[in-house]
This record gives C-alpha cells, sequence and structure tokens, in this order.
C-alpha cells in the first residue's frame, strides 16, 4: 500500500524534526520533506508533489494564512494547521478553516517538544483523515469585510462553496424565510441538534448562516479542544441572524439563540419545568471525543423526543449515529449531509448505516429543508387545534 506523503513548514528546527519523527514512524506515512518558510515549502510541494501538508501559522517571509490563501487557490491539497493554542492562535486558526485547511493541531505555547509527542496519535488521526478528504478549489471572489465578533477583518479569498467545508454566507442559496411567530409556541417547543467534526466549523456555519432570526433554538457539539469555541462562537455570532454563543451550564435555551459545545467538555440538555436548560459537564471522552456528539443527541432523544430536527453535518468516525437512531425512534426528524458536499463523510455514513436518518441532503439545501419541515410540522399541529 502506497504511503501518504507528507511535507511539513514549520520555523522551527525543533517541531520540524519532532513532526518528522511523528510521521516517519507511522507505517502508512513518510515525511518527504521539512520547509523552515513557505517559499521554500512552495519548490517543496512542486518538486515533491505530497498528498498532505502540515503548516505552522506564524513563520518568516510569508505567514502560513497568506501562504494557504495562496495555496488553496492557485494548487488546492489537504492542509492540516499546527497552531499555538493562544487567543490570537485560536482566530487566526479559524480563518485557515475558512480559507480550506481539513484540520488543525493546536501545539502547546511551552513544552512543545513533550507536548507533540503527547499529541502524536492525534496528529497523525488528522493527516490520515486530510489525505482522504475532498478539496475543491475555492472560487474567485471581491474583497468583503467579515465580522470576528468585536473586530472586522478584511478577506480577499472567499472559501470554496460547492462540496466545500469552507463556504461564506453570501455562495449560498438564501433559505426560506420562515416567521416562527405565527407559528405560536412551535419555536419554543422545537430544538435543532447539530453535530458534526473534520469540515464542521465550516459546515456549521453554512447552516447557520442561513437560519432565520426567529428560528427555534440550536444546540452544537463541534469537535474542537479546548481554546476555540469562544472564539468560534463569537466569529459565528457576527455572521449569523441568530444570537451564538458557547454553551453555559444552567442556561435556559431559547429560540433565536445557538449554543456551541465548550471544547474539552460535553453538552447536554434538560428539561427544567416548562423550559430546556444546557447541561455543560466535564467527563470521560465518549468515542473518543470530549464534547462527544454521542452525550448531546442521547440528551436530546430522552429530553427533547419528536420536538427534535437533528443534523448530522461533515466529520471522521461514528460518534452520534447510534444516539440519532434513538432520536429518531424517539419521533425526531433526522437529516444527513450528503457524501458530495461533505469534506469526510464518516459521520453521516455511519448515520445513514444506522438507520436514523430520514433525509440525506447536499449542505446548501440544509437549512432551508428543516424550516420547510418545519413550516409543514406546524400545519399540522395547527390543523388539528
Amino acid at each position: 500500500m502506497a504511503k501518504t506523503r507528507v511535507v511539513v513548514v514549520d520555523d522551527s528546527a525543533l517541531v520540524r524534526s519532532l513532526l518528522a519523527e511523528i510521521i516517519n514512524r507511522q507505517p502508512d506515512m513518510e515525511c518527504i520533506g521539512a520547509a523552515a518558510d513557505p517559499l521554500a515549502a512552495r519548490e517543496m510541494i512542486r518538486n515533491l508533489n505530497p498528498d498532505v501538508i502540515t503548516l505552522d501559522v506564524e513563520m518568516p517571509k510569508m505567514d502560513g494564512i497568506d501562504f494557504l490563501s495562496k495555496l488553496m487557490r492557485l494548487r488546492p491539497m489537504p492542509v492540516v494547521m499546527v497552531s499555538t493554542l493562544t487567543e490570537r492562535g485560536a482566530d487566526v486558526t479559524l480563518k485557515a478553516l475558512e480559507l480550506g485547511a481539513i484540520d488543525f493541531v493546536a501545539k502547546p505555547k511551552i513544552g512543545v517538544a513533550d507536548g507533540l509527542r503527547q499529541l502524536s496519535h492525534d496528529i497523525t488521526d488528522k493527516i490520515r483523515v486530510a489525505s482522504k478528504a475532498r478539496i475543491h478549489r475555492p472560487p474567485p471572489a471581491p474583497a468583503s469585510m467579515m465580522s470576528t465578533g468585536a473586530h472586522a477583518v478584511p478577506t480577499a479569498h472567499a472559501p470554496g462553496a460547492h462540496g466545500s467545508a469552507a463556504s461564506h454566507a453570501h455562495h449560498a442559496p438564501a433559505a426560506p424565510r420562515v416567521t416562527l411567530a405565527s407559528l405560536g409556541r412551535l419555536s419554543t417547543e422545537k430544538i435543532f441538534f447539530i453535530g458534526a467534526s473534520t469540515g464542521g466549523t465550516e459546515a456549521t456555519k453554512e447552516v447557520l448562516t442561513a437560519l432565520p432570526a426567529d428560528c427555534p433554538a440550536v444546540v452544537i457539539t463541534q469537535h474542537m479542544p479546548p481554546g476555540f469555541t469562544r472564539n468560534y462562537a463569537a466569529r459565528l455570532d457576527g455572521l449569523c441572524k441568530i444570537r451564538v454563543k458557547e454553551a453555559e451550564d444552567g442556561e435556559r435555551i431559547l429560540p433565536g439563540h445557538a449554543y456551541i459545545a465548550p471544547g474539552g467538555l460535553h453538552l447536554s440538555v434538560e428539561k427544567s419545568g416548562a423550559n430546556y436548560v444546557a447541561r455543560v459537564r466535564d467527563g470521560d471522552p465518549v468515542n473518543r471525543h470530549k464534547p462527544s456528539v454521542e452525550v448531546l443527541f442521547k440528551s436530546a432523544a430522552a429530553t427533547v423526543g419528536p420536538n427534535a430536527i437533528a443534523i448530522m453535518l461533515t466529520g471522521m468516525g461514528a460518534d452520534g449515529a447510534t444516539a440519532m437512531r434513538e432520536m429518531r425512534d424517539a419521533g425526531a426528524y433526522c437529516v444527513a449531509q450528503d457524501e458530495a458536499t461533505c469534506v469526510v463523510f464518516g459521520m453521516p455514513r455511519e448515520a445513514i448505516a444506522a438507520g436514523a436518518i430520514n433525509e440525506v441532503l447536499p449542505l446548501t439545501k440544509i437549512a432551508g429543508h428543516i424550516m420547510d419541515h418545519l413550516r409543514k410540522t406546524a400545519g399540522a399541529l395547527l390543523s388539528r387545534v
């Protein structure tokens, strides 16, 4: 079997050496080159034609984001970002995912050598996933201003649209507008649940930016490490009609709001009187993940039942598939992203195989479809009254 050929790009000689060592220990991959800056990396990529590159963010001559932007425009290929776990590192990493990076590894700010060795399994897993991911050439787009919570930053290139994890709201067709206020209590009774992993940060953005301000509450588990979800929620909050925030334990789940599981903690929902509330808890990983989609979807099946609408987006593995079947058995309506538009089709495929799915849809059709389903549900409800 051919090995996955990897080029490492990092300005630290220590990190280059460690990453090469970690990669070369794997029987199914090899480090075929290591570059200290993007200019050297450009020649290496041209001459060696790697399957995957790992890319640092802060480097001399050209930073990783500028290099990634040019790379995804001129020669799209799988990229795993290696970023420092700082607030700036989190924000820049999210920008890299928008530009088309498949995934990222958060290296510690201190104790880098020990930290990377401890992350070796995670690093090699993400390289394997990246080597199989779908890569799409981003379409040209005019410069635009994109809100990032408290700040606005210029972006020269729009992320990939059809079939890519990276897709801006202005590339997606407008979802049908439904005024949920006219549907009585339905907007408070219904809750959308989203599960996602690799490629999911941009896929979730695609869904959320198409939802109207008066839609039901949205509760999300996206596989992310600690230190990134707060920045991610802030970026989405600046782009969406609904409010988006990192979930807090005990807070009421309200229509027109989206709640994202904090990195490194499990998120579930409970009933408190007439209200639904978020539960944010530590605990063991489930399906190797914390937060886990399985935890969220199990609580939805038990607590929300037929008032839940579940969406399984792009991601590697099977996290959430079993619990999504429980949701469907409890009367929830369940949707999966189709293979053509997934970066990695693992999680949707497993949910389909589990018999959990009512409908399989392209990414850009999901928001409109669930709103249309909600409208039809409301019609059925109102006709019985």
